[in-house]
């Protein structure tokens, strides 16, 4: 098991046990940006926010742990 897949497997057990404080984290990283930039974003800063928290959630190849 090389460095990556012991990274991808402690990723994916982070992502077991505390979703929905990931994504809560994902969520005010967008506001502090969206409140950085003045708002120039709009939508596509909770596009990237839904993109960032897919990609965590499906690390484990079911979509259980983000909201």
């Amino acid at each position: 098991m090389g460095f990556l897949d012991k990274l991808k497997g402690k990723a994916t057990e982070a992502v077991d046990k505390h979703g929905d404080k990931i994504g809560d984290a994902v969520d005010k990283a967008k506001d502090v940006v969206d409140d950085k930039t003045g708002g120039k974003l709009g939508g596509k800063g909770d596009a990237a926010a839904d993109q960032a928290k897919d990609a965590l959630d499906g690390l484990d190849g079911r979509n259980d742990d983000i909201r």
